[in-house]
């Protein structure tokens, strides 16, 4: 019987994960990762202030341990906190500071979540990681290789935040939901007794408090001794000062509401600019990139590693693939050129490659400059 580490949240994705592949005749082990989050409640001007956090909270433990209960599998709780913060909390903090925006998401994905787990699936004498994530593995009928490819329910699919994989962990993972619907995902929670069936999901950052990304940048400032973030002009494309700003990192890349300022034509925030402290302004035609780069590149097959290749491209996480080649550089870091111009690409955000137009295989990615 092969053994499976199932990563457990309390939340009826992995839940329903973990009873499936019991079902499926798995030795299953449900086992937690506790991460750093930001306390349940904080102090702001003297005053304590209850906030949401369910990253971690003892109701998902216990939602958890529930579930591991219930489906009669062992159930452990594995502290990772001062490891998370470390490689992915401060990469938050310092990105955001940088005048990038980043998805934390993927740092943890390879660097905490499936590399942890799959050492303590190693630990346990398991052959496989499975999570509760919107995704297939394909293996190669003739050669076995695996690919990564996207979800069968396309809202759902989260092939984009997993593409940062190693191959040894693409080797070891299997995903029980890939070929559901989060509806049908409840049904079968619901169908099996789980009393998280209807528990609500977040989509917010996971340890950031009431999801307030830019308070958590100055508590964390504050709390680490980091250098608080700093007001500066915002600026149009000549330098023309046209206001000023209260920190980088309360915008983001084609923002145009919110912006405090003035003029003849609508304006959009163009970058961010962390050597003059600015965000720099346009119009909506000068956030059109018909080319880009990306630094810590992931390919999935050797030959795209090596040559050019044509596929299509997503900058962002519900963003729709575009056609696309890239062109593979040194220093671990490619080019993307788009066959129509893309807009908005931001700096920190991921592109991921697919194949072509009826190919949902996930051929790699990058980190964009």
């Amino acid at each position: 019987m092969a053994r499976v580490v199932v990563g457990m949240s309390g939340g009826v994705d992995s839940s329903v994960a973990a009873a499936l592949l019991k079902e499926q005749g798995y030795d299953v082990i449900g086992v937690m990762l506790r991460l750093w989050a930001e306390p349940a409640s904080l102090i702001e001007d003297g005053v304590e202030k209850p906030v949401e956090n369910r990253c971690c909270s003892l109701e998902a433990v216990h939602d958890a341990r529930r579930v591991a209960a219930k489906l009669d599998i062992p159930f452990y709780v594995v502290n990772v906190e001062e490891p998370f913060r470390e490689t992915v909390v401060d990469y938050f903090y310092d990105e955001y500071t940088a005048g990038r925006t980043p998805n934390p998401c993927l740092r943890c994905n390879r660097q905490i979540r499936f590399s942890r787990l799959l050492a303590q699936a190693r630990q346990l004498g398991a052959d496989w990681v499975a999570t509760g994530h919107y995704a297939r593995i394909e293996a190669d009928p003739v050669t076995g290789a695996r690919s990564l490819r996207m979800a069968r329910d396309p809202h759902k699919d989260q092939s984009y935040v997993l593409h940062i994989l190693t191959r040894d962990q693409l080797d070891h993972a299997l995903f029980p939901l890939g070929d559901l619907t989060k509806p049908e995902v409840r049904a079968l929670a619901a169908e099996r007794g789980l009393d998280v069936a209807s528990k609500a999901e977040s989509q917010e950052v996971c340890f950031v408090s009431g999801n307030d990304y830019r308070g958590f940048l100055r508590r964390y400032a504050g709390e680490t001794g980091r250098a608080m973030p700093r007001g500066g002009v915002i600026m149009d494309e000549r330098g023309e000062t046209l206001g000023a700003h209260d920190g980088l990192a309360g915008y983001t890349i084609g923002q145009r509401k919110g912006l405090g300022i003035s003029a003849r034509e609508p304006l959009h925030v163009l970058r961010l600019d962390a050597a003059r402290n600015a965000v720099v302004v346009g119009p909506a035609s000068a956030l059109l990139a018909r080319s880009f780069t990306v630094r810590d590149t992931t390919f999935h097959r050797d030959e795209t590693g090596a040559l050019p290749f044509r596929g299509r491209v997503k900058v962002r996480y519900k963003a729709e693939p575009v056609a696309c080649e890239v062109s593979p550089l040194p220093g671990n870091r490619a080019e993307v050129r788009m066959v129509e111009p893309l807009r908005a690409v931001t700096p920190g955000q991921a592109a991921v490659w697919y194949g072509g137009a009826t190919d949902d295989v996930v051929l790699g990615g990058g980190i964009i400059e």
